[in-house]
């Protein structure tokens, strides 16, 4: 995700400024939450937590994430969650995926009843693999990061992430006018 986020926000939001903070598993992200949120003491920085569903219930998810984000004394967190995995992103894009990958057979998987719904598919980075041998997650984050759209996109999670920091970007800048 860390890698996927510093190659894509550059190009979608030039004038973000943006730091990610990896973790190590979703038990460590869930864990650090609430104590990096209360620790972080800089003024006007906003948080965004994103997380894979990995299978799991999104809106379950979601509400425990804005409740640890609570927990760390920061409610204006964004929380975003990726369905099922972060590569779902990637299947919602058939032509970056062609264009990143080299393969030109991708750019049809859009039109499959069962890519047509990228954040439906069960285990997105299996699909990958399966589709583009090449595939690997930290250097298909690279390729991605220069590939991927909002206009092409069709992965709900994809937007509504996207949405979501460019309303937080948004709400920024009026806040710095103000």
């Amino acid at each position: 995700m860390k890698v996927l986020l510093e190659g894509l926000l550059p190009r979608l939001f030039p004038e973000l400024r943006f730091f990610c903070v990896p973790h190590e598993g979703k038990q460590d992200l869930e864990k650090s939450v609430p104590r990096k949120l209360r620790a972080w003491r800089e003024p006007g920085v906003r948080f965004v937590v994103i997380r894979d569903n990995d299978g799991g219930d999104c809106a379950a998810l979601k509400q425990h994430l804005q409740s640890l984000c609570s927990d760390g004394q920061r409610k204006d967190s964004l929380v975003r969650i990726a369905c099922q995995e972060l590569e779902a992103w990637y299947l919602g894009e058939p032509d970056a995926l062609a264009d990143a990958f080299e393969q030109e057979s991708l750019r049809g998987i859009g039109k499959k009843a069962r890519y047509r719904d990228p954040d439906a598919v069960a285990r997105p980075s299996d699909e990958l693999e399966r589709l583009a041998p090449a595939f690997q997650k930290v250097s298909g984050a690279r390729l991605m990061a220069r590939h991927l759209t909002r206009e092409r996109n069709q992965s709900r999670s994809f937007h509504a992430t996207l949405d979501g920091i460019g309303q937080m970007h948004t709400d920024m800048q009026q806040g710095e006018r103000n």
